[in-house]
């Protein structure tokens, strides 16, 4: 089944993803184009793929693990319904989720 994930960058703008179950989120983003640089590759040591969840997303994602809360304290920009995206394991139920890009994000690997 294919899922569609809605990225809102610090502009504004929108842009649709398509991804299958099982795909991470961190991964989907950066394969789009979003600045999210994900510097410790999904380990929970870094805060660089931290993204903002929807109001209405966020309390169907299973909650977060008590290190990546700890890594959010770290997070620019964080908000209550803040995760970090390579913690974020894609399900068909997914289909729709929409998360903002923080206009603090940055990718490093971009010029």
């Amino acid at each position: 089944m294919t899922i569609t994930v809605r990225f809102i960058d610090a502009r504004g703008g929108v842009t649709e993803a398509t991804a299958e179950a099982g795909d991470n989120l961190l991964r989907v983003a950066q394969a789009v184009g979003m600045p999210l640089e994900g510097t410790c590759e999904g380990q929970i040591a870094c805060s660089t793929c931290h993204v903002i969840v929807a109001d209405d997303w966020f309390g169907k994602l299973p909650d977060a693990s008590e290190e990546e809360e700890d890594m959010l304290d770290f997070a620019a920009g964080v908000k209550r319904c803040s995760r970090l995206s390579c913690q974020i394991e894609l399900t068909p139920e997914m289909d729709g989720l929409t998360v903002t890009i923080p206009i603090e994000s940055y990718d490093m690997r971009r010029k």
